[in-house]
Order: C-alpha cells, then structure tokens, then sequence
C-alpha cells in the first residue's frame, strides 16, 4: 500500500473536506482519505489499480489541485 500526502490551498471548510472524500474514495484502489481544513492537507492511502498520477488529475478536476 502506498501512502501520499498533498498540501491543498483549496481547502477552506469541512464541506470541502467531504467532497475530497467522497470523491476519492470513489477511485478503485483508494482504501483510505484523510482531509484536514485546518492543515489544508490531504492523505491518501491507495493499491493498484490507482496511481499517484490519477489521483492528482481527479484533484485538479474536482478544483481542489494539489500545491
């Protein structure tokens, strides 16, 4: 299991927490996502078939690009 950590400047209030989520969970491979407001950072926790490049391009599409 691969664990990545990105800092995201989008993050501004729980509902932004939720969407990242809910969104990334959504990925097959993504096991577990951690989003924090107040640090603005973002954990993921991921096996193939997700990989580090569509989970940073699923960010950017959601508006929430990794810094």
């Amino acid at each position: 299991m691969t664990r990545i950590r990105y800092f995201v400047p989008n993050i501004s209030c729980n509902h932004c927490v939720h969407t990242i989520q809910s969104e990334l969970r959504e990925i097959a491979g993504v096991k577990n996502v951690e989003a924090r407001a107040d640090t603005k950072q973002v954990t993921i926790e991921f096996e193939p078939p997700a990989t580090e490049t569509q989970i940073k391009q699923f960010l950017v599409e959601i508006n929430y690009p990794p810094a």
